[in-house]
């Protein structure tokens, strides 16, 4: 992992940050000295993890376009601007997963909105501050969380697979056309998952 890296002065924000790899993220990157914003759904786990790791705690839904801009606000207030956004958040869908014969087109528009169109939103609404801070010579990156489900047609997992195949193919064209500008994207396979 990253033990050895100094973090201070690094400007982090974090969707999905109470579970799983997001609340691993925000854990090891406040630990490591980087200002830490976080969103996430539940206020209850919000504060719980704030209060544990000293990093900002944002209340909100990447699948609901009106947070969108009040979460963006948040960060960089927070922060005093950004260089690094994760783009972690992702609704899996109901359990158990369901062959796309038999995905409601609900449970489909659900994955897209939180898993695509959320981060898309986010970027768009934040990539002024990634800007600046490219400008700043502080460096700029967009960490895009991908699956191998986005390359690998598994059963069951249509919507959730789609949805971040769609991610990794906007994680690229974003990273083409945000060169001018200093942002630097990245699509991420963290593999398989506890």
């Amino acid at each position: 992992m990253l033990t050895n890296i100094d973090f201070h002065g690094l400007r982090v924000a974090v969707t999905g940050g109470t579970s799983g790899l997001g609340l691993a993220l925000v854990r090891q990157l406040a630990a490591q000295g980087a200002s830490v914003a976080f969103v996430a759904r539940t206020a209850a786990n919000v504060e719980r993890i704030a209060d544990e790791t000293g990093a900002h705690g944002i209340v909100g839904d990447l699948g609901k376009k009106h947070d969108i801009y009040p979460i963006a606000l948040q960060v960089t207030a927070r922060l005093g601007g950004l260089d690094v956004l994760v783009n972690n958040a992702s609704s899996l869908g109901p359990v158990p997963l369901a062959l796309l014969a038999d995905t409601e087109c609900e449970d489909l528009e659900t994955a897209l909105a939180v898993n695509l169109v959320g981060a898309f939103r986010l970027t768009k609404a934040l990539f002024g501050a990634l800007a600046t801070s490219a400008r700043e010579g502080r460096g700029a990156l967009v960490i895009n969380i991908s699956s191998d489900a986005a390359v690998n047609a598994y059963p069951g997992w249509g919507a959730y697979g789609a949805s971040k195949a769609a991610l990794a193919h906007l994680t690229a064209i974003w990273d083409e056309e945000a060169k001018d500008d200093g942002i630097r994207f990245l699509a991420l396979d963290p593999g398989d998952m506890d």
